[in-house]
């Protein structure tokens, strides 16, 4: 499976922003999807996952309530909706597709490119 990532751009804190990845096939329904972040200096780091179904999430504390992760399964695609972002929100984000719902990476066999974000204040 190849992922495509998409959507970063420079935004102002405060602002919203939308990341989409592309899969190039439709095996991509079996996947559960994550995205992950690494910013500068620091370990690519968890943000969140959604079930092959779109049925189950789950978030990293520092997103929870700011972002909601989303699959349409019919176009390939998994969403990443961010509001309210912050300055270390800023980061390289990756999508990935694993095969369990797990937040650990090496649950994850296929990943994107990344799109960089970054949030100024």
């Amino acid at each position: 499976v190849q992922l495509q990532a998409s959507g970063g751009g420079l935004v102002q804190a405060g602002g919203s922003l939308r990341l989409s990845c592309a899969a190039s096939e439709r095996t991509f329904r079996r996947y559960v999807m994550g995205w992950f972040r690494q910013a500068p200096g620091k370990e690519r780091e968890f943000v969140a996952l959604i079930t092959w179904s779109g049925g189950s999430t789950q978030y990293a504390e520092s997103v929870k309530g700011r972002f909601t992760i989303s699959r349409d399964n019919a176009k390939n695609t998994v969403y990443l909706q961010m509001n309210s972002l912050k300055s270390d929100d800023t980061a390289v984000y990756y999508c990935a597709a694993g095969a369990s719902a797990r937040i650990y990476e090496d649950n994850y066999d296929y990943w994107g490119q990344g799109t960089q974000v970054t949030v100024s204040s």
